[in-house]
């Protein structure tokens, strides 16, 4: 009777734990197995849920029409993995900045992924976290949510193409995120060489027995009578119009632009330390030529708050400046004023 009574008791709990056991399995059902998924004519090499069919199609944007591919894992439980993989948007400096090409991607991106996941119209919000050079390429990782979906973005433009890596769910789950966003990865970018003419040997035809006229070296107009443009070494110093100059590897330095705040086409406030955040931190940087700071250090200001204002200065953004109709970069300060009150 004791063993009946016993056995019926672990019956109940066991039926009782049936439902828990199915909702367990429920969650992962979908991504039990993975593989390595590295599509032909594309960049990436990922790491997804296995049987993902590529969907691909055109749309319009703007006036051009991109192509986009989508590999895309859902779930019914919640989560959604997702390469978004646009193209259309040709990398050229002269006519279309690199920062404004990244930014028409993500707004194009914004437009096309959305739908695919949740019904048209469902409220969508992106934000801007954090950028940082991915393997050589521009990157930026944004908070996306998409109705009842929430997670991470991690954008990158290549030559090529523009990647959007998706990570959404209805609740956190670390652990499934940071297994797919740190599995995606590209080629190194390839810096290019500039190019060097080559240079042809003329035969030497003249006579060395003749000799030959010295010839005067062209005169500058703004050479003081009395004075040598010409160095020690024989060769003339070209006058300083306040033009940026080349430095050691050829590459023109920074023009100065002093106080940049008021030239900042996004420009984060910064994240209060806790405790007592008061007084002005100044920042030293430098904005590349497509408009993104590349170099931050603070100079002046509490200690206790110079991360904070380092951290935002380099999510500032820039429209690039141009000089004589190319690009330079530009070296300044910002100006951080923390207050109680912020």
């Amino acid at each position: 009777m004791h063993f009946r009574r016993l056995h019926l008791v672990l019956g109940m709990l066991l039926l009782a734990a049936l439902p828990l056991t199915a909702q367990a399995q429920k969650t992962g059902e979908a991504f039990t197995e993975w593989e390595t998924l590295s599509p032909e004519n594309e960049e990436f090499t990922v790491s997804m849920p296995k049987n993902i069919t590529p969907e691909s199609t055109t749309f319009a944007y703007h006036k051009m029409e991109l192509s986009a591919r989508l590999y895309l894992a859902k779930s019914a439980a919640g989560p959604v993995l997702a390469i978004a993989s646009l193209s259309g948007i040709k990398s050229n400096p002269a006519a279309y900045t690199e920062f404004a090409r990244f930014n028409s991607y993500v707004d194009a991106f914004k437009d096309f992924f959305p739908e695919k996941v949740r019904p048209k119209g469902t409220l969508t919000k992106l934000t801007l976290v954090s950028s940082s050079p991915f393997h050589g390429y521009t990157s930026r990782s944004f908070k996306m949510t998409i109705g009842d979906l929430t997670g991470s973005v991690h954008a990158v433009v290549t030559k090529k193409r523009f990647y959007a890596i998706v990570s959404l769910n209805t609740k956190k789950d670390e652990a499934l995120e940071e297994k797919f966003l740190s599995s995606f990865v590209v080629p190194e970018r390839q810096v290019e060489q500039p190019k060097v003419a080559e240079q042809t040997a003329q035969p030497n035809t003249e006579d060395p027995s003749v000799a030959k006229p010295a010839v005067p070296a062209e005169s500058d107009p703004n050479q003081q009578p009395g004075t040598d443009n010409r160095t020690d070494a024989g060769t003339t110093n070209a006058p300083n119009n306040g033009q940026p100059q080349p430095n050691a590897g050829g590459k023109k330095g920074p023009i100065a632009g002093g106080v940049l705040n008021g030239k900042a086409i996004y420009f984060p406030t910064p994240e209060i330390p806790a405790g007592e955040a008061s007084g002005v931190v100044l920042v030293s940087v430098l904005v590349d030529e497509q408009g993104s700071v590349v170099e931050a250090r603070a100079i002046s200001g509490p200690a206790h708050l110079h991360t904070a204002a380092v951290n935002a200065a380099r999510l500032a953004r820039f429209s690039p400046t141009l000089l004589m109709g190319e690009p330079v970069r530009v070296s300044g300060t910002l100006s951080y004023n923390f207050s109680k009150s912020n």
